[in-house]
């Protein structure tokens, strides 16, 4: 078995852990928060790193449980995505504007980012977890599976439908500025 260390193997989960509380609470406070009641948590469970075949998803699971129960005891409605947008390390820019013609389509290029933003912060939170553990942090289904204690073809269901969502929504917004 690997001998496991904080400093080397769960410390550096931690922007992946601020990530996925980030997505489920909706908001930066809350979500560091979380983490550090993440890492608290794990660093108190130490006695049974040895028999935990995934630290990664052991924390992850952590994580989610921890954000989910910071949902529930506070009543906590979620603000849009667009909202916290630009204080999340994870947030996508439009870094390169180097390739859109104009001002007017980088404008539009930013709208199209923001409104994909705001779907996916309207999403279920079950789908908006595994969309966010599969697309944006490239977990496996197997992992996404053991993470959300659900079975993979139920993350593959979620994905499927939230992606579906999103897509729909997308286009009727666009088709509706037309």
């Amino acid at each position: 078995m690997k001998s496991i260390s904080f400093q080397n193997d769960i410390l550096p989960l931690k922007n992946e852990l601020f990530r996925l509380a980030l997505r489920i609470t909706q908001d930066r406070a809350e979500a560091e928060d979380v983490v550090q009641e993440t890492m608290m948590k794990v660093w108190s469970r130490r006695d049974q790193w040895q028999q935990i075949d995934n630290i990664e998803a052991f924390c992850l699971t952590i994580c989610r449980n921890q954000a989910l129960d910071k949902l529930r005891l506070q009543h906590f409605q979620p603000q849009t995505l667009a909202a916290t947008a630009g204080n999340t390390p994870s947030s996508i820019e439009v870094q390169d504007s180097s390739h859109y013609a104009n001002p007017e389509e980088q404008t539009v290029q930013r709208d199209r980012l923001q409104l994909v933003r705001q779907l996916i912060s309207e999403l279920p939170e079950r789908q908006r977890t595994c969309m966010q553990l599969r697309d944006m942090e490239g977990k496996s289904y197997h992992d996404i599976a053991v993470i959300m204690d659900i079975t993979e073809q139920q993350v593959k269901v979620n994905i499927f439908r939230a992606r579906q969502t999103i897509r729909e929504r997308f286009q009727q917004a666009e088709n509706y500025k037309k």
